[in-house]
């Protein structure tokens, strides 16, 4: 019988750098034959076609078809029996095409539901949890952006004592970090020394084992601290314990939802990117992400902002087949995908 395959667990929250450190490691591959899950929290794919466009991966408009297997119908820890287990059941069908599959997961999945889905009969015999790989942004994590009001959590906590209840976000936060065998201290060019001590302080305390930690600037790290762990993830869960173990099954912040934006319409970079930092600082907005057409620019353009923080790269040249649109997604609370859609197309 051939070797398990190896499938490593990319988890992290929202803007992370989960994404990009795919991208790196598809680009320095070192010949393997990787697959990829991608796992979009929203309906447009822009993660999915951030991969596909680094060049290594075949394109191909149907989403279930190649080497890049988006799904779409909402995090992995929810709809591991109603799609997860047949693309795994499909990628198993092609074991020696493959060397190994790396699952991105949404930035508000639960790693263990996931983890567990490789003890079914149908999974187990043929793919193994190499392991679990938490990415930090390090910026977000030193200003407290990954819970909804970090300053009144904090204040609320140290006023009572009897105080238990974490927000979901930091409960998430926690499981992430709980359930990982390496964590990528990320965008560390983006703080100074002692915030990064105080980054690398708060990781330690939510990490039950003696996981290792590293740094990384846009996820540039080589392949061997990634892959090759040989964990067994699934078959030593007793030791990453979640804030949802007793549960048997978990519910997300129903507050926090996905609303995209498509414009028929090309935008000046920086007056996009204003439009937005204004959007952001006046909404409950914790991530956009997506493709802009710009004037005159013969190639596409990738926006991210987390908070109030833009990155703005240009990935690829349109292609002649298809419609040069403009497609962003939100995730944030209470969005208003008409209030969006004005605030960044008034004049």
């Amino acid at each position: 019988m051939a070797a398990k395959i190896p499938v490593t667990v990319i988890t992290g929250f929202l803007g992370s750098g989960k994404t990009t450190l795919i991208r790196h490691l598809l680009q320095n591959n070192q010949g393997r034959r990787i697959a990829v899950l991608v796992n979009e929290f929203g309906e447009l794919g822009i993660d999915g076609e951030l991969l596909k466009s680094c060049q290594v991966c075949p394109e191909d408009e149907n989403e279930n078809i190649g080497n890049i297997y988006e799904l779409t119908n909402g995090c992995l820890c929810c709809t591991v029996q109603e799609e997860f287990l047949p693309t795994m059941q499909e990628l198993l069908k092609r074991r020696s095409e493959i060397d190994c599959i790396l699952i991105e997961t949404s930035g508000l999945a639960l790693p263990k539901p996931l983890i567990k889905a490789f003890r079914w009969q149908e999974i187990k015999a043929g793919a193994t949890v190499d392991a679990v790989i938490t990415v930090v942004d390090c910026s977000a994590v030193a200003n407290g952006t990954f819970a909804s009001n970090p300053e009144l959590v904090e204040a609320q906590r140290q006023a009572d004592d009897s105080l238990e209840h974490e927000t979901p976000l930091q409960e998430l936060f926690e499981d992430q970090l709980a359930c990982a065998d390496l964590v990528i201290l990320n965008k560390t060019d983006l703080i100074n020394e002692t915030e990064k001590a105080q980054v690398k302080e708060k990781v330690k305390q939510e990490l039950s084992r003696n996981v290792k930690i590293v740094d990384s600037i846009n996820g540039a790290l080589d392949s061997s601290i990634l892959l090759g762990w040989n964990a067994a993830v699934e078959d030593n869960l007793d030791g990453r314990p979640s804030h949802h173990d007793t549960e048997e099954d978990h519910d997300h912040d129903e507050e926090i939802t996905s609303t995209h934006i498509i414009f028929n319409q090309s935008f000046d970079p920086k007056v996009l990117q204003s439009r937005l930092e204004s959007l952001v600082e006046h909404s409950d907005i914790y991530r956009i992400k997506g493709f802009v057409s710009v004037p005159n620019k013969a190639m596409r353009l990738v926006m991210q902002g987390v908070g109030t923080r833009f990155d703005q790269f240009y990935d690829r040249p349109w292609y002649a087949s298809e419609e040069r649109q403009t497609k962003l997604v939100f995730i944030g609370r209470d969005l208003d995908a008409s209030k969006i859609k004005s605030a960044i197309s008034e004049n």
